[in-house]
């Protein structure tokens, strides 16, 4: 089990990603992709843990808009970041927030270094598998480095819109 960073706390990740779309179905909570969605989602749902979705970056909107009536099956979405300069995850995230209105957890995997946690986190991520070897205690104090941002996000209003203002 790899390290993640969930609610503001350091936790053990329980969960497991299918590498192999043809394997047997491991035991425990899955990450499966979105091609195995498709092509095994009867097996799937008769998994007796819970079942997450794992997306690439390259995932377009038309794919989220495809599967939007399952969005409500998945106990987790996993948005993998190959690169840290690569913003798509990003898009991903809000689509998934506000436009599908998914309401589970929502974790950036991959390159995900301690400095974008709190832009991740206002686009609509809640988990976060950093990079390897990045030092997770450190990377909890990035949340405390802005704390009234100016821009609305997933979570909130403008700040104008905030202080009251017309």
């Amino acid at each position: 089990m790899s390290t993640l960073i969930k609610n503001g706390v350091i936790v053990a990740d329980p969960w497991t990603r299918l590498a192999n779309p043809d394997a047997a179905l491991p035991e425990g909570d899955l990450f499966v992709p979105l091609t195995v969605w498709h092509t095994r989602k009867a097996a799937l749902l008769s998994h007796p843990a819970r079942i997450g979705l794992w997306l690439e970056t390259e995932t377009l909107p038309e794919d989220l808009a495809g599967i939007a009536a399952d969005l409500s099956r998945f106990a987790a979405i996993a948005i993998y970041i190959p690169r840290f300069v690569d913003g798509r995850g990003y898009s991903l995230a809000r689509l998934l927030r506000e436009r599908y209105r998914y309401t589970g957890e929502l974790r950036a995997v991959g390159d995900v270094l301690h400095d974008q946690l709190f832009a991740l986190w206002r686009v609509g991520f809640d988990a976060w598998a950093l990079k390897e070897g990045k030092d997770a205690q450190k990377a909890l104090q990035a949340f405390a480095t802005f704390r009234n941002p100016y821009q609305a996000d997933t979570t909130r209003p403008p700040l104008f819109r905030r202080r009251g203002s017309p």
